[in-house]
């Protein structure tokens, strides 16, 4: 038999061996916006925080009840701290947002005892219900997070706004409303500050709320508060 014959005539359809060395590749899925990721991980974690306690939950926790890895919760989170912090912001803010403005009409010391009322209320409620941010505020004290100090200019704020409007009726006597606005929210931390009302009785925050915000008010309405 002849060399020519002994060769195996190449059938049609059979692919060459280069072409058979690939595989068909499934698309890609499209990246999600990292912005999407970060509230996912934030969803997740304090999910995670309020069944399980949050000592009790690490950063490889969230990542397996995501099914990424730590290093992917690492890349927009660095730490628990920082996760704490971000929560802590994002909870801050749907607390301003539900929390009503007292009346404009109405007269600075009033408005001034209800906007105390209503936010230390609404920390009452959310320590009663969310027992994980009371865990949170406690693990984050001392540690100057961003979502402390967002909170403390939002008092400030607010408080000075109240001041003006006194000043302006002629109620109030002050020069510096910021300045005023700092120091009465120093003073205020007693019935406004997490911690320091946790474990109180409600009545007795009730009754201390008003005889602060009595005590401020007086000493707003002296002229010798200038």
């Amino acid at each position: 038999m002849s060399k020519a014959l002994a060769i195996a005539p190449k059938e049609e359809g059979l692919p060459s061996s280069k072409a058979g060395m690939r595989t068909a590749r499934s698309p890609r899925k499209p990246r999600r916006p990292a912005a999407e990721t970060r509230e996912d991980i934030l969803n997740t974690a304090e999910e995670l925080f309020r069944t399980k306690g949050f000592t009790n939950v690490a950063m490889a926790d969230v990542a397996a009840a995501l099914g990424m890895s730590p290093a992917n919760v690492f890349k927009h989170f660095h730490s628990k701290t920082h996760l704490v912090d971000a929560i802590s912001v994002r909870h801050l803010e749907a607390m301003i947002d539900r929390l009503a403005r007292p009346d404009d009409h109405k007269a600075p010391p009033e408005r001034l005892l209800l906007f105390v009322e209503q936010l230390m209320e609404s920390h009452l409620r959310d320590l009663q219900k969310s027992p994980h941010i009371f865990e949170m505020i406690v693990f984050s004290a001392g540690q100057e997070l961003p979502c402390a100090e967002q909170y403390r200019e939002m008092l400030i704020d607010d408080i000075a706004q109240i001041i003006d409007a006194g000043v302006e009726s002629g109620i109030y006597h002050v020069k510096d409303s910021r300045k005023t606005a700092e120091i009465a929210t120093m003073a205020l931390a007693c019935v406004l500050h997490p911690v320091l009302i946790a474990k109180e009785k409600a009545d007795i925050l009730a009754t201390r709320c008003r005889e602060v915000v009595a005590l401020i008010d007086t000493a707003l309405q002296n002229p010798l508060a200038k």
